[in-house]
C-alpha cells in the first residue's frame, strides 16, 4: 500500500483512481483539481492544498488532464508539482498532450532529481472503468518498472515504447488510426443506408469479414442506435488531431486524410456537437449526404 498523488479526476481519471483505491492504495489529490466524485470520497480520497504540497507529500504523482496547457500549469505554475519534487520522486503523465512539450517537461522534471514518464492511454471511459486501457509509455527502463504495478491496476496492454515523449507520439499515431477508421465506418454505413440496405444488418455482415474492427463493432453500433453519450468527446479527439497536424508540420510530413478528418470534426463542433462521443463524427457526413444512417 502506498500514497499515490492523482490530479485530474474526470471521466477517465475517476475510474483509474478508483482502481488504485481498490488495490489498497491511498489516493491523494490537490484542491487544484476538479471536484471529485462521491465514490472516491467514500473510499478515502485525501486532499492537500496545492500540487506543490502533493509532490512533497507523496513519492508518485499521476496526472490525467485534458491538454498541454493544463499539464504545464499543474507542473510549473504557481505552487506547481515541480517545486515540491526531490530525488526519488516519480511523475507519471497519463494525459494526451504534445510530444514536443512532453520532452521539455521531462527535461525540467529530471533537473529536480525526480523521474518522468509519459504514459497516455487508449480505451476511453469503458477501458478506464474495466481496467483494460492500453498504456503507451515513454521513460527510462527503471522508471517504467517502478510504475508498472500501478499501470497493471489500470490497463492490460502496457508497452514501454522508448524514452520520454515516445508514449505521446504513439498516442497521436493511435488517434490518427481511430479517427480515420471512424470516418471510414461512417462513410460505409451512410452509403449502405442511402442505398436502401439495413445498416444494422450490413454492419453485422461486415463484422464477419476483413473489414471487421473494434470501431465497426462499438462505434458502428452507436451510429445505428444514435447513442452518442461521450465515452471520448469529439472536442478531445479534435485536440489530438491538432497535435498530429502540428507534429506533422514540424516534421515536414503530410497527413492528408488526418487533415480531412479534422475538418469533419471541425464541422461537428461548429454545429454544436463538440460534447458528443467521437462516433458522432458520422453527423458531419450525414449532413453532407442529407441522410442519417438510421
Amino acid at each position: 500500500m502506498a500514497h499515490i498523488g492523482f490530479i485530474g479526476l474526470g471521466i477517465m481519471g475517476t475510474p483509474m483512481a478508483r482502481h488504485l483505491q481498490n488495490a489498497g492504495h491511498i489516493v491523494v489529490t490537490s484542491k487544484f483539481a476538479i471536484p471529485p466524485r462521491q465514490e472516491l470520497l467514500d473510499n478515502g480520497l485525501q486532499f492537500v492544498e496545492t500540487p506543490k504540497e502533493l509532490a512533497e507529500t507523496v513519492d508518485t504523482i499521476i496526472l490525467m488532464l485534458p491538454d498541454t496547457p493544463e499539464v504545464k500549469d499543474v507542473l510549473f505554475g504557481e505552487n506547481g508539482v515541480a517545486y515540491g519534487l526531490s530525488k526519488g520522486k516519480l511523475v507519471i503523465d497519463m494525459s494526451s498532450i504534445s510530444p514536443i512539450e512532453t520532452k521539455e517537461f521531462a527535461r525540467k522534471i529530471r533537473e529536480t532529481g525526480a523521474e518522468y514518464i509519459d504514459a497516455p492511454v487508449s480505451g476511453g471511459e469503458v477501458g478506464a472503468k474495466n481496467a483494460s486501457l492500453s498504456i503507451m509509455a515513454g521513460g527510462s527502463e527503471a522508471s517504467f518498472e517502478r510504475a508498472l504495478p500501478l499501470f497493471q491496476l489500470m490497463g492490460k496492454n502496457i508497452t514501454l515504447v522508448g524514452d520520454c515523449g515516445d508514449g505521446q507520439v504513439t498516442k497521436v499515431a493511435n488517434q490518427i488510426i481511430v479517427a480515420l477508421t471512424i470516418e471510414a465506418v461512417s462513410e460505409a454505413l451512410i452509403f449502405a443506408s442511402k442505398a436502401g440496405a439495413d445498416p444494422a444488418r450490413v454492419r453485422s455482415a461486415l463484422m464477419g469479414g476483413f473489414a471487421s474492427s473494434r470501431i465497426l463493432e462499438v462505434h458502428g453500433e452507436r451510429m445505428i442506435k444514435r447513442t452518442f453519450e461521450p465515452g471520448f468527446r469529439i472536442s478531445l479527439h479534435q485536440k489530438d488531431l491538432n497535435l498530429a497536424l502540428q507534429g506533422a508540420k514540424a516534421l515536414d510530413v503530410s497527413l492528408p486524410n488526418t487533415a480531412a478528418t479534422q475538418e469533419l470534426f471541425n464541422q461537428c463542433v461548429a454545429n454544436g456537437d463538440s460534447g458528443l462521443d467521437h462516433s458522432g463524427l458520422v453527423k458531419a457526413l450525414e449532413r453532407m449526404a442529407n441522410h442519417p444512417v438510421a
